[in-house]
């Protein structure tokens, strides 16, 4: 027979089951099934974490072992034949690249001696650089502009408004400038630089990131108008050095020590890192500290043009293409 709703609710007792009350059992009774699952969980991690100390544990203790045994055959046969280990980071483990420049590569010289900044590396033109800004740029774009001049020797700010960069490049000709930097803008932050060098190019543009004006250096001094000596540091590559060579022709040839500024462009995994310091010597005359005048920032190089800026009809040399160009971590280009 067919039980009624009624009854079916009843228990044992014959006292009525309410469907709230059947609701929390089935809620309460999956809430400790998942505090067991949790528990377990917890158990085989601790497990593991106490295994993964052990082999850490044990790892830590062999190198040092290993390091040990080191030094007592480094001091009984000396330096020479048991040198230190070099260690193993992304730069070591570079992939092999045919550009990389051997120092008496012939062709590269040669080359070199007869590109479109020669005449710069001949000391026949002193250089004399423009900068100027994207269209209606804002505040802090000129603020660059001006930490800018600031490192850069002969080099004067252009207002430029809507004037096309064409007619900027063929103004800057006339006037005999060296050398052309445009800093571009994305709200009203400065995100990028085209250096273009003059009269035949070439044209580079780089990505600007970790902006870092003088103020905002905790530690910071300030800069005079002696002419800098440059640093630039990694620059491996045929790229790598056109890169670094357009960067050279920036600044004077002759640095005046006095004055004791440096300018650093440091080359790590094609980042390139912008430094401006001025070296002060202790009073012992064996070490010097080093005091930062800003700004500071990173470049990233996105394309290479030759020529002047020509977006239409420019020839490329060198694009960046992340997702083609940048499949292994290992592989750079400058």
């Amino acid at each position: 027979m067919k039980r009624s709703s009624k009854e079916a609710l009843k228990g044992e007792g014959g006292r009525e089951i309410n469907k709230a009350s059947v609701a929390s059992i089935t809620s309460s009774a999956k809430s400790a099934e998942q505090n067991l699952e949790r528990l377990y969980k917890t158990i085989r991690n601790s497990a593991k974490n106490e295994r993964g100390k052990k082999l850490r544990l044990e790892k830590a203790s062999a190198k040092r072992e290993r390091q040990k045994l080191r030094l007592k055959l480094r001091e009984k046969l000396g330096e020479e034949k048991i040198p230190k280990e070099k260690p193993r980071t992304i730069e070591s483990t570079r992939e092999f690249d045919i550009t990389v420049i051997e120092d008496d590569d012939q062709e590269v010289q040669h080359d070199e001696a007869n590109d479109e900044m020669s005449t710069y590396f001949n000391d026949e033109i002193p250089p004399k650089i423009l900068i100027t800004t994207s269209p209606y740029a804002k505040v802090n774009t000129f603020k660059f502009c001006y930490e800018l001049q600031k490192c850069i020797p002969n080099a004067d700010i252009f207002t430029r408004k809507g004037i096309p960069l064409k007619k900027v490049v063929k103004q800057a000709k006339s006037k005999e400038y060296t050398d052309l930097i445009v800093v571009h803008e994305d709200r009203k932050i400065p995100n990028g630089i085209v250096l273009c060098h003059l009269p035949d190019g070439p044209t580079a543009f780089f990505k600007i990131n970790s902006l870092t004006f003088t103020k905002n250096l905790k530690k910071k001094g300030e800069s005079t108008v002696h002419y800098p000596e440059i640093v630039l540091n990694n620059f491996n590559t045929r790229l790598g050095h056109t890169i670094a060579r357009m960067f050279a022709c920036l600044f004077p040839q002759k640095p005046m020590y006095s004055g004791r500024r440096v300018v650093t462009f440091h080359n790590q995994r094609d980042y390139i890192f912008f430094r401006h310091h001025r070296y002060e010597f202790k009073r012992e005359g064996e070490k010097a500290a080093l005091l930062e005048l800003g700004p500071r920032f990173t470049l990233r190089l996105k394309w290479l043009q030759k020529g002047t800026f020509d977006t239409r009809y420019g020839e490329y040399e060198w694009v960046l293409k992340r997702h083609e160009m940048e499949s292994s971590r290992r592989r750079f280009f400058l």
